[in-house]
């Protein structure tokens, strides 16, 4: 049975890309991007699925006073389009209960690091890689989870470990652990969940076959 999948951007759209690019060697399973939201207007995420005929607007942060205000516009705008999955894909913005109530077990995000370490609040972008290399760690990688309000703290999905080196700056580490880990893991978890494989049971993922 198609899902309809619904990508969440707040800058270039290289996950996103990501993404695509698996639909287009049909990597998805059943699953179908339909639309991508972007959090700010003229990110160029937009451009990538604009090119990939995928439906794709910006809903601007800017314009709600809150985060439930935001939240509440965002959840309209995606029973709309009757989404089965949120992915959020380098999503910058805070939601709030109402999109994890509507949406609860159907929200992945994928996170530049192994979760637990080096998540949660302040972790994101080239802050992850900077705080990896500052630790020392010779292992870093690449999570994907289930969304909950506890930021980065819902069931594991899918990690990938990559390796650190000694000459690693954060650039060049975030651009590894992309290339090595999220721009697989992210696909293969959207094409388990569309293929019915995942389960949750006491906050833990199963992968069934």
């Amino acid at each position: 049975m198609l899902k309809n999948i619904a990508v969440l951007v707040s800058g270039g759209g290289t996950n996103l890309q990501a993404l695509i690019d698996a639909e287009q060697r049909g990597e998805l399973g059943s699953g179908k991007i339909v639309t991508v939201i972007a959090s700010k207007p003229g990110v160029y995420a937009l451009e990538r699925a604009e090119r990939a005929g995928i439906e794709a607007f910006a809903l601007p942060r800017k314009d709600y006073p809150d985060a439930a205000a935001y939240s509440a516009a965002l959840a309209e705008a995606l029973t709309e389009r009757k989404i089965d999955l949120i992915v959020l894909a380098g999503f910058l913005t805070i939601l709030d209960k109402v999109i994890y109530d509507k949406f609860e077990n159907r929200i992945i995000n994928v996170h530049p690091a192994l979760i637990p370490s080096f998540a949660g609040k302040g972790y994101y972008g080239l802050a992850v890689h900077e705080a990896a290399l500052k630790k020392g760690v010779k292992i870093s990688g690449a999570t994907v989870h289930f969304v909950t309000p506890e930021c980065d703290g819902g069931p594991i999905i899918l990690q990938k470990a990559v390796e650190v080196r000694e000459d690693d700056t954060p650039e060049s580490l975030q651009r590894r652990i992309m290339e090595e880990a999220e721009w697989k893991i992210l696909p293969e978890a959207v094409r388990l969940f569309c293929e019915d494989r995942l389960t949750l049971k006491d906050d833990k993922v199963y992968i069934g076959e």
